[in-house]
């Protein structure tokens, strides 16, 4: 079974997946690398604001994970740090929270459907109240965090509709959950998920 931690940036999901692999070792945490997806769109000058290049961006996302959910695949139990709904989401809506109207779903049909065989089974949104979202963000000197305002005006209330839109999301809302609380809970009820309760 696979599970994807989803949700809000700041919202708590790489602590819980942190949190996860290390006392739930029975459970493989598979933590999102972009790394060389990012340094081929660089090397290739590709922007995302291009809408040519925007195409290409995502075909290069859309190979990596599913070259991702080959690897986690021979584990029972898994626990992605984001997975392919996260790059379908971001793929069909990220240029509508630009401003754009470019057709995505045709051009990248082939690649989408490809994608779509790799969803989880599960998904566990965490979210949390918009000015707790700014203070852990300006507390986090680790992260750069340059597309937060971005995020969250204009990127962050698509997600939240699109999430609330599928029947396989369960959330959790971290506003008022200490890092060691949001990682104890989110342990609970993946525990709950991976059993069936």
């Amino acid at each position: 079974m696979i599970l994807s931690l989803q949700g809000c940036m700041a919202a708590g999901k790489t602590t819980a997946a942190r949190y996860l692999q290390q006392h739930a070792t029975e459970i493989h945490v598979s933590f999102e690398d972009n790394a060389a997806v990012v340094q081929k769109v660089k090397e290739r000058g590709l922007k995302k604001d291009v809408y040519e290049d925007y195409l290409e961006i995502q075909r290069l996302y859309i190979l990596h994970e599913i070259q991702r959910h080959e690897r986690v695949s021979r584990y029972s139990n898994v626990v992605m740090d984001f997975g392919a709904e996260e790059i379908e989401f971001y793929t069909l809506d990220y240029p509508k929270a630009m401003g754009k109207t470019w057709e995505i779903s045709g051009p990248l049909k082939r690649e989408l459907a490809m994608l779509r065989e790799c969803m989880p089974d599960k998904i566990l949104f965490l979210e949390a109240e918009e000015k707790i979202l700014r203070q852990r963000k300006e507390k986090d000197g680790t992260r750069s965090r340059r597309f937060f305002d971005f995020y969250v005006q204009s990127l962050l209330p698509l997600k939240r509709e699109w999430f609330r839109g599928r029947e396989d999301v369960v959330f959790l809302d971290t506003s008022h959950l200490t890092s060691q609380e949001t990682g104890e809970q989110v342990k609970a009820l993946v525990g709950k998920i991976f059993a069936g309760v």
